[in-house]
């Protein structure tokens, strides 16, 4: 089931060329290669020859991700996405500290470039509360600044 045109293509050189595209976790990694038909053993053996030589890092990816999604989700959010990926606990808390993402700030100037005035109507509060909360906000957080747009304070 390997790609057409990558006849005899190692698992290393293969994984190789997606990292040179982005960063990946080592799980995410892992997955595609094994999609591609590598055996689980062949794969293992070349990431760990990878992560040996610096080119596959999980610590890299995390804070890849959370430098990327920072003032766009919720600290919640990229967290929970890496999670998804396979990244471990200490990789996560570890990207998202040194990203400093302060929620309240990135949802105010989030809120602001999208939306930029109170809603008229509940139909258009229930759309920006949908909107921001698909992006990992607090629905409290939300409301406060919806709130706070409705009396014209500063955000």
């Amino acid at each position: 089931m390997r790609r057409r045109g990558s006849a005899a293509t190692s698992p290393k050189a293969r994984a190789i060329r997606l990292l040179a595209r982005r960063e990946f976790g080592r799980a995410e990694l892992e997955e595609r290669l094994l999609a591609e038909g590598f055996s689980r053993s062949e794969v293992r053996a070349a990431l760990d020859e990878l992560a040996t030589l610096g080119y596959l890092s999980d610590a890299r990816f995390a804070r890849a991700v959370a430098g990327q999604k920072a003032g766009r989700y919720s600290r919640r959010s990229i967290a929970a996405e890496l999670r998804a990926k396979g990244v471990d606990a200490q990789a996560v808390d570890a990207a998202l500290a040194e990203a400093s993402i302060d929620d309240a700030a990135a949802l105010s100037v989030l809120w602001a470039r999208r939306f930029g005035r109170a809603p008229a109507d509940e139909r258009e509060k229930a759309r920006q509360v949908r909107f921001l909360q698909a992006r990992g906000f607090a629905l409290s957080a939300i409301l406060k600044v919806l709130r706070d747009a409705a009396r014209g304070a500063p955000r």
